[in-house]
């Protein structure tokens, strides 16, 4: 097996920003303040920025799963250490890894905060740079370089996507949902400057879930398992919104990504698409010219997912060019790092052959993504057992992190999330 991750995420470190910015700048940075509890949080002007607990709980016990901010010192090296992140990914069997960002946010909310746009942009480069340079360019070959976007300007996202193109750079966050943001909808032609650069420069969008900064929540006093449930139904909400939109219209070329999202699904929503669109289209004025909407949503849109064992079965009917696998280390629904063998028993399940498990866990990523990974290093070294050879000695036992005179964590309810 070669396996490619097109879901991951990066626990940014406290050294980000240094020597990144022009020097009118440098004080503005955001910057690691260690709390008297012991936690380490993120100051940017007067907001805290905590690393919430879920955001990185690999390698520890589930019981010490929890939202209470963390420090350094209690994630997983891996989790913001680039060279002890290829390692975890070796012993994990994982060839490559698109890593989203966690300080400003999935769609560079935290940037666009700012009264200063021209700051903002210059901080929203430091990080882009700081990510393709730093972090991805330290191991050629296993990391798919994502940027972020400066959502409060099209032509300045699309400028920043040209930009970080020259740079190896072919894949963006964007909001599964942009309204939530205050932002206008994909259904006007605000972004058409961003959708243009990306078809340009056959740059992939990625709409992970939670971007849009909203979630499924049922009531202020249910239970935080409501929410975890409903998570992929925001994407499934994205996916409804992006094919009514008229994106892939005006943009044929363009290839949006539904991050985090599972794919069993699928196979009803592309029913009730076709279903809805025959039976009101006559009315609504929907039209998709010559073919479905399914058929143009499985054109367009990569199909994402960690564990799935029902989207399995169906992969072959969905369609397994267009489905990519992910790992979301060091995330709370990581496999790490018995991914290959959890993947290896969905498929069997299934009775995939290999050439459609090869779609999956790598060439459709490759494809997708602009992602070369043999052009560094020879395929017989890209596999999971060779990788695996590389990182012997790395411990993946679970290990717990508490710190001293800290409980286990304790149930909460919605009410109880910080704010987004």
């Amino acid at each position: 097996m070669i396996l490619v991750s097109v879901d991951d995420h990066v626990i940014e470190p406290p050294d980000l920003f240094e020597g990144r910015l022009p020097k009118k700048y440098q004080d503005l940075a955001p910057h690691i303040t260690h709390k008297a509890d012991g936690s380490d949080v993120w100051t940017f002007g007067d907001a805290e920025i905590p690393n919430v607990g879920l955001n990185a709980v690999a390698g520890r016990p589930k019981e010490e799963y929890g939202l209470d901010p963390t420090s350094f010192d209690e994630l997983r090296p891996g989790a913001f250490d680039v060279e002890k992140r290829v390692l975890d990914m070796s012993a994990n069997g994982l060839l490559g890894s698109l890593c989203f960002p966690s300080l400003p946010g999935f769609a560079g909310r935290l940037f666009a905060g700012l009264d200063d746009k021209e700051a903002a942009y210059a901080l929203l480069q430091a990080y882009n740079d700081w990510h393709i340079e730093d972090w991805c360019d330290a191991a050629p070959g296993r990391f798919i370089p994502l940027s972020v976007p400066s959502i409060w300007d099209p032509e300045l996202m699309a400028k920043e996507v040209r930009r970080v193109a020259e740079k190896g750079c072919h894949a963006v966050t964007f909001p599964e949902n942009p309204v939530p943001l205050g932002l206008p909808s994909l259904h006007t032609d605000h972004w058409d400057p961003f959708w243009q650069a990306c078809s340009d420069v056959d740059t992939t969008v990625c709409m992970h879930i939670g971007s849009s900064s909203k979630l499924a929540i049922t009531a202020p006093d249910a239970p935080i398992d409501v929410m975890i449930v409903l998570q992929p139904m925001n994407i499934v909400q994205a996916a409804a919104d992006i094919i009514h939109s008229p994106v892939f219209k005006k943009f044929p070329d363009i290839t949006v990504a539904l991050s985090e999202g599972g794919i069993g699904w699928i196979p009803y929503f592309l029913e009730r698409l076709d279903h809805s669109y025959l039976t009101h289209k006559a009315w609504t004025g929907a039209d998709f010219g010559s073919k479905m909407p399914s058929e143009v949503f499985m054109e367009h849109v990569v199909l994402c997912f960690i564990s799935d064992p029902v989207g399995v079965k169906l992969a072959r009917d969905i369609g397994v060019d267009r489905i990519c696998v992910e790992i979301d280390y060091p995330h709370s629904d990581t496999t790490w790092p018995n991914s290959p063998e959890q993947l290896m028993e969905e498929f069997q399940a299934a009775d995939l052959r290999d050439d459609e498990i090869d779609q999956m866990t790598h060439l459709a990523a490759m494809k997708n993504f602009n992602y070369d990974p043999f052009s560094v290093r020879p395929r017989e070294q890209c596999t999971v057992g060779a990788l695996r050879a590389e990182a012997i000695g790395v411990d993946t036992s679970e290990k717990s992190q508490l710190r001293e005179g800290q409980a286990a964590r304790t149930p909460i309810t919605l009410g109880g999330l910080p704010p987004s």
